[in-house]
Parts: C-alpha cells; sequence; structure tokens
C-alpha cells in the first residue's frame, strides 16, 4: 500500500495541500501564504493522516518556518531530488521548486517534448525536451501583478478582477481593462509558445499543459493548451516522494546533468 504524502506547495500568494494516495490528491486546502504555519497545518492535516510531507516553496522564510514546526519527516524538493529528473541547466539550484514539480508531472503524465505553463503570481514556462529533460524556460508577469500595477501606479484606474470578456473593445473603463489585460495576456502566452516551438522542437509537435489560477480564463479566449490540470504541482510533489521511497530513501541518483554532486540523506534537509 502506498504512503500517505502530504504535499505541500508554497508560492507567493498562496500556499495549496493535499493528500496524495498513490495517483490520487484528495482534500486540497488553499491558504494565504502569509498566513500559512506549521500549527495551522497540523489542525487541517494532523500527523495521524499522513506517514511523509513533500514540500516545495518559493519563500525561503515560510520554508524555514515549516520545517521547524512541522514533524521532522519533510521532503524538501530541488533539482537533485526530484523524483528522477533530467535537469539540463546551469545553475539547477536557482530553478524553483514548483517549476520542478510540475515538469516532473508532466514527463510523468503527459510525456517527454512538452511545456508546463503554470499562471501564480508570476507566469512561467517551462521546457521538458524531447529526452525528458528540463532545460529551462521563461517568466512574465502575472494577472495579478497587471491588475494591481494598471490600480496601484494610477490615478483613476480601479482594481479589476479579470474575466472572459465579452468583447475587446470595452464601454466602459474596467471593461476595457479587463479585455486589454486578458486578450493581451492571451497574445503574451500565444507568442512566447510559438516562439519556444520554433527554437526547441523545431516548429514541430509540442504538447502544452497549463495549470495555476488564470489557466481556463487564458485558455477560454487562446485555445493553445492540450491540457489543463490544477494539480499539476502537487502530483509532481506525489511523485518526488514516492520515487525517493522506491529508491531505497538514500543518496539521489545523479539526475541533474549540469552538476555531479549529491545530496546526502536524498535530498532532506534536517533542522
Amino acid at each position: 500500500m502506498k504512503k500517505r504524502l502530504l504535499v505541500i506547495d508554497v508560492s507567493n500568494s498562496f500556499t495549496k495541500v493535499g493528500l496524495a494516495l498513490g495517483k490520487r490528491i484528495i482534500g486540497v486546502r488553499r491558504y494565504p501564504t502569509k498566513e500559512i504555519c506549521g500549527k495551522r497545518l497540523l489542525a487541517d492535516w494532523p500527523e495521524a493522516v499522513w506517514n511523509e510531507g513533500v514540500l516545495s516553496s518559493v519563500v525561503p522564510h515560510v520554508t524555514r518556518k515549516l520545517l521547524a514546526q512541522l514533524p521532522d519527516r519533510i521532503l524538501v524538493v530541488d533539482a537533485w531530488n526530484c523524483g528522477g529528473l533530467v535537469v539540463d541547466y546551469p545553475e539547477p539550484k536557482l530553478i524553483g521548486a514548483d517549476r520542478l514539480a510540475n515538469a516532473l508531472a508532466c514527463v510523468r503524465l503527459y510525456g517527454p517534448g512538452s511545456v508546463v505553463v503554470d499562471f501564480g503570481t508570476a507566469v512561467t514556462f517551462d521546457v521538458i525536451n524531447s529526452s525528458g529533460a528540463y532545460v529551462g524556460g521563461v517568466i512574465a508577469p502575472g494577472l495579478g501583478m497587471v491588475a494591481e500595477s494598471l490600480h496601484s501606479r494610477t490615478a483613476l484606474l480601479p482594481k479589476v478582477h479579470f474575466k472572459k470578456p465579452r468583447s475587446v473593445v470595452g464601454r466602459t473603463t474596467k471593461d476595457a481593462m479587463n479585455a486589454g489585460a486578458v486578450f493581451g495576456y492571451g497574445g503574451l502566452v500565444k507568442e512566447i509558445l510559438g516562439r519556444i516551438r520554433e527554437e526547441e522542437f523545431g516548429g514541430g509537435v509540442m504538447r502544452v499543459v497549463a495549470t495555476g489560477g488564470d489557466a481556463r480564463l487564458v485558455g477560454s479566449i487562446s485555445p493553445v493548451f492540450d491540457r489543463i490540470d490544477p494539480l499539476l504541482t502537487l502530483r509532481g510533489l506525489a511523485f518526488a516522494g514516492y520515487y525517493l521511497k522506491e529508491s531505497g530513501g538514500g543518496e539521489s541518483e545523479g539526475m541533474c546533468a549540469t552538476d555531479s554532486k549529491k545530496l546526502s540523506r536524498g535530498g532532506r534537509i534536517e533542522k
């Protein structure tokens, strides 16, 4: 029987947590990252319901806080312990753990020759080549950053919650802002994916998997995604955790193509 893994994805704005039972992710909850702490997680996810934890985080002080407050059985995902994912990148330690988890899940579930588009505080495009190796990507401002910037850096423009525009020509200020942001963002995504297809895949076949809060909105006006998977990051964390257990929980294999060093204790960070 598979271990029950508590999978935790800490992003800048929100933290997503779920329980992995083999291929299933159940009970997913979303917390504001600024409010997250070990006590709150343990109240919602008592130690009795999970065997091990797997964490990706792009907020270092939250990583330290959770490791200090949670039981000492948490795997922190990085480029050297991410479930056998091959990382061909000049400075692997600088890749966000969520991006690695996305790439791992994409390879396992949808195959190589793919791009993951993750809509968060920033939108990231992560490329897995035809051999199944992570080779880099693109980072752009997220839709939320666009909305906040338009509102905070102007005197009269209101804050807008984006939705699918009814038309490209807005008849109110809010409609005009909504159309500009959403259609403009759809164009940004389409242009970047087109350039990735040409540069990395010679204009050939490329699978596109989207995840994150605005994936369905952007997909509704720019049909460039082959699949939208809201739980992609958590699935990747589960794959990483199960891989470590199945490989004996020892040192990581040489998964990082640009660095032959191995982390001790299978990449586990001790308190």
